[in-house]
């Protein structure tokens, strides 16, 4: 292991629950790289994120809680400080590769008053991009097959016959070709596109050849694409194929930092942004089915995979049962850098670093979670809630035993306590106080 800071790369996967896995428990999809991953480093039992990509991604980006700079769904602040400024301004050499869409999300004809209001990626603070998703939503084009990419400044024209998270691969091992012998290590990250709908085949599905993907242009035929966007004939199926594609292609990054002798200077952490899609249902030991509960404020739409591996910094195979939320990022890869955050910066989440060495840190008691759900369905602006190991309380005063019923369906009211619901509900209470 050399003298110098060590390098990091934060892989985000999209749309993949904890039971995904096959090292969590999952039977349903093959996973062998995430898996020796684990093996090689440190799986956390008790990852949480918030129910959807844009809240989680603000929130692992700056490391505070959404009631502080979320501003819309496809948004991110324009004047935010993230990561890549942070790393950036500390001499890393950083770069972005894979999803952005924290610009412009809605169309002309919803909301338009929301139109580029979010942060452009050309601002936000890394040295290269690599992008899908960059300018608004009706410019986004593919990010599977023939994926619509903007790299540094312009958008690419070798991208036909491609795979969108082969390519954000690609950029990110090049960077890091470039950039390895440089006196100063490198900050990555990697929002994936895997394994986001529409459900369509991967390089290794028998369907690869013979189906073209959505893009701006009129296509003579309803695509795969079309017919998931449409709720008609959508495949699932492909969601097993994605998953394992995205477990492929992680570890063609994993083996790469090991041929070069990487490996040890190297932190790497994986996680997800929320559960799984609603319509995909998994299976975890044979005989639990587990369905996704994206969007969703339960155990099924918070709980993600998280698993750090640094050969030699990072007990290999150990698993911790601490409780993490996607606040807790920011400051962690900030501590393993020796950075700190700008002057006045605040961060809400709290350093597992030395769990990550081995020691027993000080491990959070609980979780907050502030989210802005993405739905006609849903009658409110802001769900907020609070957790421990045990028990979940919503602001609105619902309170669920978590040993009893993960799935959140008895909810307690304040009129209901018993003893221990009561004590549960004390200790809790005041953390809504805490976050204005």
């Amino acid at each position: 292991m050399s003298d110098k800071r060590p390098n990091i790369i934060m892989i985000m996967s999209d749309d993949l629950g904890y039971e995904c896995i096959g090292v969590n428990g999952g039977t349903s999809y093959a996973t062998p790289r995430l898996d020796a991953m684990a093996a090689n480093g440190m799986r956390f039992d008790e990852g949480h994120v918030l129910p959807l990509c844009t809240p989680t991604r603000v929130a692992l980006m700056t490391g505070k809680h959404n009631f502080r700079n979320y501003i819309g769904f496809g948004l991110v602040r324009p004047d935010e400080v993230t990561f890549g400024h942070i790393f950036s301004d500390a001499g890393y050499n950083t770069c972005i590769s894979g999803k952005w869409q924290l610009y412009s999300y809605n169309p002309p004809e919803q909301f338009p008053e929301m139109r580029s209001k979010g942060q452009r990626i050309e601002d936000a603070g890394f040295d290269e991009f690599n992008v899908w998703h960059a300018h608004h939503t009706e410019e986004k084009g593919s990010r599977y097959k023939d994926p619509v990419i903007y790299r540094n400044g312009s958008y690419r024209d070798d991208t036909e016959g491609e795979y969108g998270d082969d390519l954000f691969c690609d950029y990110i091992i090049d960077f890091i070709e470039r950039k390895k012998d440089d006196d100063n290590p490198f900050f990555v990250y990697w929002p994936m596109a895997l394994t986001h709908g529409p459900f369509e085949p991967t390089p290794d599905s028998r369907e690869w050849d013979e189906f073209e993907p959505r893009s701006n242009k009129t296509l003579g035929g309803r695509t795969w694409a079309d017919l998931n966007d449409s709720g008609e004939g959508a495949h699932p199926r492909f969601y097993k194929d994605m998953v394992e594609y995205h477990d492929k292609v992680i570890g063609r990054l994993l083996d790469y930092l090991d041929g070069q002798g990487l490996s040890e200077d190297t932190l790497v952490i994986y996680t997800g942004d929320n559960g799984s899609p609603q319509e995909v249902c998994s299976v975890m030991h044979r005989h639990n089915e587990i369905c996704g509960g994206k969007g969703k404020t339960n155990d099924q739409g918070t709980h993600v995979p998280l698993i750090v591996q640094m050969p030699g910094t990072v007990p290999a195979g150990s698993v911790n049962s601490d409780l993490i939320d996607v606040t807790d990022f920011l400051p962690t890869m900030l501590e393993a850098a020796g950075i700190e955050g700008p002057e006045g910066y605040v961060i809400d989440g709290k350093s597992f670093h030395p769990q990550l060495r081995g020691e027993m840190g000080n491990p959070k008691e609980w979780l907050f979670f502030h989210f802005m759900p993405m739905s006609p369905n849903v009658p409110v602006d802001t769900i907020r809630f609070v957790r421990d190991r045990d028990w979940k309380l919503y602001e609105t005063g619902e309170l669920y035993d978590l040993k009893a019923d993960l799935d959140e369906e008895l909810p307690i009211f304040e009129s209901d306590d018993g003893e221990e619901s009561a004590a549960a509900r004390a200790r809790l209470e005041p953390v809504f106080e805490q976050m204005v």
